[in-house]
């Protein structure tokens, strides 16, 4: 870890350990996936949360929606629900004897879609342009979302009747898909107590406001990295390609997606520089949904976290110690 960290990466590290404290207040242990998140805010992406019910997804994305001080809306994705119950709608106002636009819940900084695979494809396109592009067109008018903007969605993976799976063109603007898992025993029990008597979520108070962390977003592109290290980035991407279970591999933005997020994961652990072991953390996550599989690997049963799980350990990692940019001469 660098000795002489400037002001700016000190204050990444002291928002993580500020954000971390106030989610933990709700959801306990897994943090892990706090860590995460912490992750898609700085590298300004969006998290698909995949698990099955009960295990606390819309609590945790409620969780860190409260922490940030930014606007907060929730979207309950049902079959009916419409594009404009998402982008907003245009009606006519006597009074102004004209069209007025009624904003929808996109325009919040945190947007939180639970259930996502419950909405139609057509609603669900809705929310491409957002996700890519920061803005939404609207009876052909352009309109800039406000910065921060992320997408928090969560579903359910093992429940299939009536729900619209996600297409891949989709998948790909998340920039990773998590899940939470069951939790320790001790953990469970913590649980038991913690809302014996009341609801931590209902108590939670902002630590940060949206312009700090939009400041901090521009911090994280400071992180320096090696060229051994872009390479060893490089390579487990294009291995997916290669792989025989899969039929296509990640993109270029698939690529981009895991160096931003590598170097989001090395401010938030007090560095200002990318080693090996981030790549190698982050794969997973910000890989696996990207993933295309033949038919015969689905026929299998075998999972896309395996196939990257391959990747990587049959990747060399750089074998000389990645020191610092600043410390070399």
């Amino acid at each position: 870890m660098s000795d002489n960290l400037s002001p700016s990466f000190q204050s990444v590290r002291q928002l993580a350990e500020a954000l971390r404290a106030n989610v933990a207040r709700v959801i306990i242990g897994k943090l892990d996936v706090i860590d995460f998140l912490l992750v898609a805010l700085l590298s300004d992406g969006h998290v698909l949360i995949e698990d099955v019910p009960g295990m606390g997804k819309t609590v945790m994305a409620k969780s860190l929606a409260r922490s940030l001080g930014a606007t907060f809306q929730r979207i309950q994705g049902t079959p009916d629900l419409l594009p404009t119950d998402i982008l907003g709608v245009s009606y006519f106002d006597q009074g102004r004897n004209d069209f007025v636009f009624r904003h929808g819940p996109i325009f919040a900084q945190i947007l939180l879609v639970d259930e996502v695979n419950r909405t139609t494809p057509r609603t669900q396109a809705a929310l491409l342009e957002a996700m890519a592009e920061r803005q939404v067109t609207v009876e052909r008018e352009t309109m800039a979302l406000a910065k921060p903007f992320l997408v928090l969605a969560t579903q359910n993976p093992v429940e299939q009747e009536g729900t619209f799976p996600l297409p891949e063109a989709q998948l790909d603007r998340f920039l990773m898909s998590l899940q939470i898992g069951y939790p320790s025993e001790d953990e469970e029990q913590a649980i038991l107590h913690r809302f014996k008597t009341e609801e931590p979520l209902e108590t939670l108070q902002p630590v940060i406001d949206a312009e700090q962390l939009v400041a901090l977003q521009q911090v994280v592109r400071q992180v320096q990295w090696q060229p051994e290290v872009e390479r060893y980035l490089l390579a487990i991407v294009r291995a997916t390609r290669n792989h025989a279970s899969v039929a296509l591999g990640v993109s270029p933005r698939g690529a981009l997606a895991l160096y931003r997020a590598c170097e989001a994961y090395a401010a938030l652990q007090g560095r200002d520089y990318v080693l090996p072991d981030d790549v190698k953390h982050l794969a997973p996550v910000v890989l696996a949904h990207r993933l295309i599989t033949t038919t015969r690997t689905r026929m299998r049963g075998k999972r896309n976290l395996e196939i990257i799980a391959e990747i990587v350990q049959a990747t060399p990692v750089p074998v000389e110690t990645v020191a610092p940019p600043s410390s070399k001469r």
